[in-house]
């Protein structure tokens, strides 16, 4: 996870996916878009790549569903969530995401898609969001979880 994180190893992202195909076809038919984690325009320009676009990817290519990849975003610089103490993590994150394009969203099952899940603030501070926009059911994935 760390070499595709801050690596630049895209291919090893999108193997992982692979390897989690079975499963993801499993619940396939229970989300209608994909909604990748965003991050800044900063951290996209430091790693090159947003790690949760590539595994919205590949999910999209083994489910055939469409990625919504305009329509959440990250509005502020935060910190890398590993370096920081729970307590600092949730802070982290609170009030970082926004919605544009509610139309593409609205009413619809969302499958939030994210590398890694350490305490769920994230993912709970997207999907809040995302929900505030009146999109349907959310459900959340990640590629790998940190040890609790």
């Amino acid at each position: 996870m760390h070499a595709f994180k801050f690596n630049g190893r895209k291919d090893i992202g999108r193997s992982l996916v692979f390897l989690s195909k079975e499963k993801i076809l499993s619940f396939a038919d229970t989300f209608d878009c994909i909604v990748p984690v965003p991050v800044t325009g900063k951290r996209l320009k430091e790693r090159g790549f947003n790690q949760s676009f590539i595994i919205a990817e590949e999910i999209a290519k083994i489910t055939g569903r469409e990625i919504e990849h305009a329509v959440l975003l990250k509005t502020k610089n935060t910190k890398d969530q590993y370096s920081l103490t729970r307590e600092e993590r949730s802070k982290n994150v609170k009030g970082v995401f926004a919605i544009q394009h509610r139309e593409r969203i609205k009413g619809k099952r969302i499958l939030l898609v994210d590398d890694l899940f350490t305490t769920g603030y994230t993912a709970h501070e997207a999907a809040v969001t995302l929900s505030r926009s009146h999109a349907g059911e959310i459900q959340f994935f990640a590629l790998a979880r940190t040890p609790s």
